[in-house]
């Protein structure tokens, strides 16, 4: 699972992140930043994949994404020489 933080108030509505996001989680919003921009927003967040695509492309660095394991995978067995 993924967590997005956007910084919406550094958000110049450039909409890279939105174009290039593979699974269609952002979106513009309605809403205005003090700049008069409509920042993006994560619309779909249960899409997210946590590609990190959206940050690597916006140019003012707004964009963090963070990932948590959603599964824990079992330890590699010990290896047990025959004596």
């Amino acid at each position: 699972m993924a967590h997005v933080i956007i910084n919406a108030e550094g958000c110049k509505a450039c909409m890279l992140c939105i174009e290039f996001c593979p699974q269609g989680c952002l979106a513009i919003s309605e809403s205005l930043n003090s700049r008069g921009f409509h920042p993006t927003e994560l619309g779909k967040p249960e899409q997210c994949t946590g590609c990190r695509i959206c940050a690597t492309m916006c140019p003012d660095v707004c964009i963090e994404v963070f990932c948590t394991p959603t599964s824990k995978t079992a330890p590699a067995p010990d290896v047990v020489a025959h004596e």
